[in-house]
């Protein structure tokens, strides 16, 4: 095939163009590209190649904060929030869940952001009032009733702790007498008779009042004041058996930890800018 005049020279200027630019490459000489720029490069063929040291696998920053940090009590809800919060963060309160959090990078209103660093305030529960919850509504022996009370005499307030003592004492001294027989007194207050078998002797009589209810000072949370809780003294006497089991419940246990629930959201919206509102419910999925 022959080239005509003007697809030679055509042809001539493209060498020409490629051997200005292979003469380029080898006279340039390499250099260490800085992490944090985007580069675009002509290769040896004259392809061109993409290079991006913009991410924090490069940077060693990572280009938003994300994540969800947990804390314990109001304190170190607070302390982080002042720390990482802004004017546009968000905060709700999870009746349901007894949760609180923050969106510390929550949409702004003229502008959309990623919503995904967040703080959340989980609440736990003490372990006394796991000890008392757990044995709410249970019969249990004298002797696992006395070894109960004698473990849980801080949380007493009426009767108190020495007298609840003298009768967790009463109750190991008596777990292999009979009961015969019970009465209610005038107090509320409830009276057990007994006899205590003795080898070669007449049986021993005695008896034990227990009282119709306790009133306990118990922190539902970590972290918060305790609540004032009313528990009612349960029995149950066979007869046939004179055996005696005893027990207690807790008077709506549910409304104390939704008072503490409650103290605790009001604690948080006293500590964060008044222009942000604790908001009832949850926000969304980031």
């Amino acid at each position: 095939m022959t080239l005509n005049r003007y697809d030679t020279t055509a042809a001539a200027d493209l060498n020409s163009t490629q051997a200005v630019i292979d003469v380029a490459m080898r006279a340039a000489q390499p250099h260490q590209l800085e992490p944090g720029n985007f580069y675009t490069l002509v290769t040896p063929g004259g392809g061109v190649q993409k290079v991006d040291l913009t991410g924090p696998e490069h940077t060693g920053v990572p280009a938003r904060k994300s994540g969800t940090t947990v804390v314990r009590d109001v304190d170190s809800f607070l302390a982080y929030f002042d720390k990482h919060g802004d004017f546009a963060s968000e905060v709700y309160a999870d009746v349901e869940t007894r949760t609180i959090t923050a969106v510390l990078d929550a949409h702004e209103t003229e502008a959309p952001r990623w919503g995904g660093h967040r703080l959340e305030l989980r609440l736990r529960p003490t372990s006394a009032w796991r000890a008392w919850t757990s044995m709410d509504g249970q019969l249990v022996s004298q002797g696992k009733f006395a070894e109960f009370v004698e473990d849980s005499l801080v949380d007493l307030v009426e009767p108190t702790a020495a007298t609840m003592l003298e009768l967790a004492e009463s109750f190991e001294v008596t777990t292999s007498a009979e009961f015969q027989s019970s009465q209610r007194l005038e107090s509320g207050a409830r009276k057990f008779s007994y006899v205590e078998e003795q080898t070669g002797k007449a049986g021993h009589k005695g008896e034990i009042t227990i009282p119709a209810t306790l009133t306990l000072a118990l922190r539902p949370f970590e972290g918060t004041e305790p609540y004032k809780v009313i528990a009612r003294f349960r029995y149950r006497l066979d007869r046939q058996k004179g055996a005696l089991t005893l027990g207690f419940k807790i008077e709506r246990p549910e409304d104390t930890l939704a008072a503490a629930f409650e103290d605790i959201r009001t604690l948080v919206d006293d500590g964060i800018p008044e222009h942000i509102a604790v908001l009832n419910g949850a926000p969304s999925r980031s």
